[in-house]
């Protein structure tokens, strides 16, 4: 782990300028405004009007518009600002970020540390990817419907067509996932520094008429706010915080862009713009009161109306993209650090890895979100559903960085505690103002949160618990080669490579493979694909090979979990390392087992059944890992849970 950001000579898309290093930070940063940026760059769609006509809204009046202005103000200083970009960035995993990776930080182990702390760090990991699902099915429902909504604004013909159009352009998205993003992804940031800009200019345009809307600036008008509003004004807090809702993909996201672009970006374009964007949505509300029913697009004028709504649904469209291209990337990483079933992964651009199509997602998802535009009908509803699994999301990051500053970074408990606090505080104020929110809506990101950690953490306890019954009816290796002295079996050309899990003990296929056949290969190549808490390993760590007696020599490749296992290359790199054989004349044997629940300790019986499912429905070892089909031998075992 390191407290630098991540080297940017490691990109080498990006062409440099003469000292090398400036024009690679700026195409960076342009390219991150089209990835990262997306979804709070479309916050100004619908944040303030929730604040004004939500449930919990308050009166457009002169104080409450400036108290709400300064809240939105500070939470983008204090939440994507400073704990972010300041604090949380720092917590890179290997140069990755994201909840997933911060939580395999977290469970680094040192010497002499506590073994209590790591279920904690488990379960607060997983439930904060789990709730990222459910941000990726609101996000882009939101987005795409507070663009389209903007149509309502010129006129009331529109009303009855703004869900079937939306549905539209979000099924058009998710058929163009299987081609990947790169060609659109080129166009995404240069599309995106024209909505900052058209933010900024619509936003100047309106404060310049009213200047005196920059009072809000002051964090006075916050607590002035509060004061006069008291628990109507914490409740207030659901809408403000409608403007924060994507600073976690600074962090999810930095690995594929660097640190210091993101901030570049953040300071010098995306910050600004979306003060701006607010504070003329203030002044025009200062202005007018009525337009609280939609201030963005009422900040245009009538001539511009038409192409801003394009303009935003562009946008919106682009933040739809990176949740479902972080769907995607947070499912690799799950399968890898195995709490997810295997799952078709399809790498949509040869020269970057990161560019990943998973059709079931891919097609879960956009169940999921029709469901929700047709279920929740308008942008405003959705909203009620949105805030609670970001706020959860954000203080479970909080609760992992803090540990990864007293266990990894060793910051002692006086400096880690009172920064830590400030941030829970601030997260679990806007947590308790959206919780007001869960019978309206917010309990379906709960529900399905509750019912993806389900599923992670049965496929983790069930592979463990099979691993375990496995390792009970094997033989431990040397017993089996000792065997060969006495009793030495009849031995075949080619060589035979056995999958297991357990680089200790005789693979079960193995064994069974002697039992029925009463043959062994001359070559035996025993392989383990072990995953790594660190997103990638070095390829001259990949393959490490140990020979053993009788013709045996085990094999052990280690991968990351932004890593893909490929057998082709696991095999082109131990020849590399000396490891003689024939691709033809090797047979690749492994095993399928029938699960069978059963009342033996170990989970209860509706899990074990849940976890047998899963393993039915699971994608092939033989296509997963990429290995010929016409070299494959299945040996059949029925395993009691």
């Amino acid at each position: 782990m390191t407290d630098s950001p991540p080297s940017l000579t490691s990109i080498p898309s990006v062409p440099q300028g003469p000292d090398g290093r400036k024009p690679r930070v700026a195409a960076l940063a342009v390219g991150a405004l089209g990835i990262v940026f997306g979804d709070i760059g479309t916050s100004p769609l619908y944040a303030l009007r929730e604040c004004f006509t939500g449930e919990h809204g308050v009166a457009p009046t002169h104080d409450n518009v400036l108290g709400v202005l300064s809240l939105i103000f500070w939470a983008l200083i204090i939440v994507v600002s400073v704990k972010y970009v300041v604090f949380v960035m720092r917590a890179d995993n290997r140069g990755e970020g994201g909840i997933l990776a911060l939580m395999a930080l977290a469970m680094q182990r040192q010497r002499g540390e506590e073994v209590k702390v790591r279920p904690v760090v488990v379960t607060l990991g997983l439930f904060g990817a789990a709730l990222l699902y459910g941000d990726g099915l609101i996000t882009p429902a939101i987005s795409v419907l507070s663009a389209v909504e903007g149509l309502s604004v010129a006129t009331p013909l529109f009303e009855d067509y703004i869900r079937p159009l939306a549905i539209i352009i979000l099924v058009g998205l998710f058929l163009l996932q299987r081609r990947g993003t790169a060609g659109i992804g080129a166009i995404f940031g240069p599309f995106m520094v024209v909505w900052f800009l058209s933010l900024a200019v619509l936003g100047i345009k309106e404060l310049v008429m009213y200047p005196s809307v920059l009072g809000a600036l002051s964090p006075g008008m916050g607590v002035r706010f509060f004061l006069e509003n008291r628990g109507h004004g914490f409740l207030v807090l659901g809408g403000v915080f409608l403007s924060v809702t994507g600073g976690e993909a600074l962090y999810a996201d930095m690995g594929h862009f660097g640190v210091k672009p993101i901030k570049w970006a953040w300071f010098t374009l995306v910050l600004p713009s979306l003060m701006l964007n607010y504070m003329g949505q203030g002044a025009l509300l200062l202005r007018d009161p009525h337009t609280a029913r939609n201030p963005f697009f009422l900040l245009a004028p009538d001539w511009a109306l038409y192409p801003l709504v394009i303009i935003a649904t562009g946008a919106a469209v682009i933040a739809a993209q990176a949740l479902i291209s972080g769907a995607f990337s947070i499912t690799q990483q799950a399968i890898q650090l195995g709490y997810t079933p295997r799952l078709e992964v399809v790498h949509t651009s040869a020269e970057a890895q990161g560019q990943i199509y998973l059709p079931g997602v891919n097609w879960a998802l956009l169940v999921g979100i029709i469901l929700l535009v047709m279920g929740f009908k308008s942008s405003t509803n959705l909203a009620a559903a949105y805030g609670i699994a970001v706020t959860t999301t954000m203080t479970i990051t909080t609760v992992l960085a803090y540990v990864v500053a007293r266990e990894r970074w060793n910051v002692s408990r006086a400096v880690a505690l009172p920064i830590a606090g400030v941030f829970l505080l601030v997260d679990l104020s806007f947590f308790g103002a959206n919780a007001v929110k869960i019978a309206a809506g917010g309990w379906f990101p709960l529900v399905l949160a509750l019912g993806v950690f389900t599923l992670m953490t049965t496929w983790k306890r069930g592979r463990d618990i099979l691993a375990t019954r496995l390792r009970a009816s094997s033989m431990p290796l040397q017993q089996l080669l000792g065997s060969f002295g006495d009793h030495p079996p009849v031995r075949v050309p080619g060589t035979a490579i056995f999958m297991t899990g357990n680089p200790e003990g005789t693979p079960p296929a193995l064994l069974h493979n002697l039992k029925h056949n009463k043959v062994i290969h001359e070559q035996v190549m025993l392989l383990t694909i072990a995953s790594e808490d660190v997103p990638h390993v070095p390829p001259e760590e990949r393959v490490e090979i140990i020979r053993l007696e009788e013709g045996f020599v085990r094999v052990i490749s280690r991968y990351g979990f932004m890593e893909n296992p490929s057998i082709p290359d696991i095999l082109k790199r131990a020849r590399e390392k000396g490891l003689q054989f024939n691709l033809m004349g090797t047979s690749f044997f492994l095993g399928r087992e029938t699960l069978i629940p059963s009342k033996k300790p170990g989970m209860a019986m509706w899990r074990e059944a849940l976890f047998a499912w899963m393993s039915r429905n699971a994608r092939s070892a033989t296509s997963y890992f990429r290995i010929p089909p016409n070299r494959v031998v299945e040996l059949g075992a029925q395993v009691e849970l």
